[in-house]
């Protein structure tokens, strides 16, 4: 009886074995947060992110250049595209980092840089992610003693990820003596402690509400 037995259970294994492992999605999210050199290189150091590349969002001028951005006018946002493995990252736990890179309480651009282009904002791809950033506004609100009114993030859907000129990508790691300068400069890391204290730069589980 044994020796029959096991004949059949292992032909029952290998039809239950897998075929190919299941292969992971790979998703993009597209934020924007001031400077797109400091938000890339926050953000590509994450756990199950794949790559992030600098760009522009927001506008209705194609293949926007920096110049035009930068002097305003175009609607465009500095932005990152950010492509993800769900496997290693979800969304919602790419958005909790996301917030803490961000003055939340500053919709009139980030940190030194002023203007438009520099105004934070979720790009979000289908309905899925605009009900996760939706929940993730009001858990950032919970978290800093806030009202929901009182958050200058914008939700917006994306239209169209343009990337940015070569020199932009990378930045902080080709440049790291002018980049470090700047950010320390702009005083980045001096309001992201002041505003979320030791959750800053992380994507550490929300407070919880009391």
């Amino acid at each position: 009886m044994i020796k029959r037995t096991v004949p059949v259970l292992l032909a029952l294994v290998l039809l239950l074995w897998p075929l190919a492992p299941v292969q992971a999605a790979v998703e993009e999210a597209v934020l924007a947060g001031g400077c797109f050199w400091c938000l890339e290189h926050d953000l590509e150091k994450l756990p199950g992110v794949v790559s992030v590349e600098s760009g522009y969002s927001g506008g209705s001028l194609r293949n926007p250049t920096y110049r035009q951005v930068s002097g305003g006018g175009t609607g465009h946002q500095e932005v990152v595209e950010v492509r993800f493995d769900t496997a290693r990252i979800s969304y919602p736990t790419l958005l909790r980092a996301y917030w803490r890179n961000v003055d939340a309480l500053d919709g009139g651009g980030q940190f030194c840089d002023r203007g438009s282009s520099y105004r934070p904002v979720i790009f979000t791809r289908g309905d899925a992610q605009k009900q996760q950033a939706e929940a993730s506004l009001k858990a950032a609100a919970r978290e800093l003693g806030k009202p929901v009114s009182a958050i200058r993030v914008q939700i917006k859907p994306l239209i169209r990820f343009w990337p940015a000129e070569g020199y932009h990508q990378d930045y902080a790691e080709r440049n790291s003596v002018k980049y470090n300068y700047y950010r320390w400069a702009c005083g980045r890391d001096r309001r992201l402690d002041q505003l979320w204290g030791s959750k800053a730069r992380s994507s550490a589980p929300w407070v919880s509400a009391p």
